[in-house]
């Protein structure tokens, strides 16, 4: 009875004396801007992969790298020598064929043949026709031209070398003009259009926002994010590349007001949002919901009141109705540039 006494006044005395070490900031309405910030990438007007539809060796191979080329150009020419062997056989089976055809039509007229024997002629005749055709349309396969004026990528292959229909020759693409495309929540799908405008932002220290126009929007979500996927258009300056990231910047003007918080002293669950209030000394859990969002900031659209005591750090060591000890009373200035400069954060 005595050892079990002595195991127990500790635990009292810790449980009792505990209290989280949290720092807070004082909710207080501010003007939301209706701004969404999405991450998009620069793709090229027109691209292509130059293959071959047949296979065989390069006979001939015009890849002027990173150089701008004409619809039509020839890029390169498989063998076709067994193909114009054919071809110029079946020419020959034809003339003789349509020699045969025409004696046999000059005797129709006389009654000096069937109609049978002629019809046979004259099969003959368009069989061979036929197959003139499709070798020919074999040997255009053999020819692989641009199919659009642009500039021409890296050759991949070298004279001389065996391809087939898998086989990359090259790279082409149309800079004319470049897209972006991003992706957006559904919850703001309201703020695109087709026609409408976005601004667009490249990644780098010195990129000055350019205006993009929406020609086309996805008119289904995608069934795993949610998300909506756009398409636009901006000019081409020579300093854009296909493939770059940029970011996007959707709508514009200012909402109602609204509670904002940092995007941190929130807790997801499977139902719901959770933050963490000191009412009375004491962690409180209340949940919320969220509206528009900022790059570190989010808007609080119910659960939370101006003047409510918001927990931002310590948040994950908080215990429902556990008490609390405010070591420090911020603002959400202070937290944006803390996070900016990276010493936010806490020592718990």
């Amino acid at each position: 009875m005595v050892a079990c006494g002595k195991k127990k006044q500790p635990e009292k005395t810790s449980s009792a004396a505990q209290a989280t070490v949290v720092d807070v900031i004082v909710a207080r309405y501010s003007n939301v801007v209706n701004t969404v910030e999405a991450n998009g990438t620069v793709i090229a007007n027109e691209f292509v992969e130059l293959r071959p539809e047949v296979s065989g060796r390069l006979t001939y191979l015009n890849v002027p790298e990173g150089k701008y080329i004409e619809a039509g150009t020839v890029i390169a020419r498989v063998n076709d020598a067994d193909l114009q062997a054919q071809l110029n056989k079946t020419k020959v089976q034809l003339q003789l064929a349509e020699k045969t055809e025409e004696r046999l039509r000059t005797l129709l007229d006389i009654n000096g043949v069937n109609q049978a024997d002629y019809d046979a002629a004259l099969n003959a005749v368009n069989g061979f026709k036929a197959d003139i055709a499709y070798t020919q349309a074999m040997i255009d396969k053999t020819v692989v031209r641009a199919p659009f004026s642009g500039t021409v990528g890296l050759r991949q292959v070298s004279p001389g070398a065996f391809v087939n229909n898998t086989s990359i020759l090259a790279t082409m693409q149309q800079l004319n003009q470049l897209k972006i495309d991003f992706t957006l929540p559904e919850q703001y799908g309201n703020l695109v259009r087709t026609g409408g405008t976005v601004e667009v932002e490249l990644d780098g220290p010195q990129a000055a926002r350019r205006k993009a126009s929406i020609i086309a929007i996805e008119p289904q979500a995608n069934t795993v994010t949610r998300n909506l996927k756009v398409r636009a258009v901006i000019g081409a300056d020579g300093k854009t590349n296909p493939g770059a990231f940029v970011k996007v910047y959707v709508g514009a003007g200012a909402s109602n007001k609204a509670i904002l918080i940092p995007t941190n002293a929130i807790i997801p669950d499977d139902k719901n949002k959770q933050v963490v209030l000191v009412k009375n000394g004491k962690a409180s859990f209340v949940s919320v919901q969220t509206g528009l969002r900022q790059s570190s900031n989010v808007a609080v659209t119910k659960g939370m009141q101006e003047g409510d005591t918001l927990v931002v750090n310590g948040v994950l060591f908080a215990q429902p109705n556990a008490a609390v000890k405010v070591r420090q009373v911020k603002s959400l200035e202070q937290l944006v540039d803390s996070t900016a400069t990276g010493t936010g954060g806490s020592k718990n």
